[in-house]
């Protein structure tokens, strides 16, 4: 994954959006669709997978909705990115050793393999809170 689909934006927008409110206050997903401008039968269906992962909790019922799932400093972006749009992957010779033939002495294998690895990297350093709340964070992707 080098572009991050529109479901992938709209993963980030809702569990951002989430990560905002106090950890105590049970959203509806109507809620959250229709202040993240996002359709609420699609934002159900990430917030499934979310709920799947651990990422949210979900309560059914009278005074159901969603949760985080963890502290949204325990979140990064990361995780949420890789529970909807799977593993990143620049090139599909890093999907696994062995994949492309040609790993073993293609000279650009190394390439694609630091540029998964930095993609990662960046996106493990950002977490929900850092999102939600940059005013209160001193991290490096807001000052510059």
């Amino acid at each position: 994954m080098m572009e991050l689909t529109r479901k992938g934006e709209y993963a980030i927008r809702g569990i951002v959006y989430l990560a905002s409110r106090r950890s105590d206050q049970v959203c509806l997903l109507s809620d959250i669709a229709a202040a993240v401008d996002v359709p609420p039968t699609f934002l159900a269906k990430i917030f499934q997978q979310f709920s799947k992962t651990g990422l949210v909790k979900s309560y059914r019922g009278t005074g159901g909705g969603f949760v985080l799932g963890r502290a949204p400093e325990s979140i990064t972006l990361l995780e949420v990115v890789e529970a909807v749009e799977g593993p990143i992957i620049p090139n599909r010779c890093v999907i696994a050793s062995g994949e492309c033939p040609r790993d073993s002495f293609c000279n650009v294998h190394p390439v694609w393999v630091d540029v998964q690895i930095k993609v990662r990297d960046i996106l493990r350093d950002v977490t929900l809170k850092q999102l939600a709340h940059p005013e209160r964070c001193s991290c490096e992707a807001h000052e510059q």
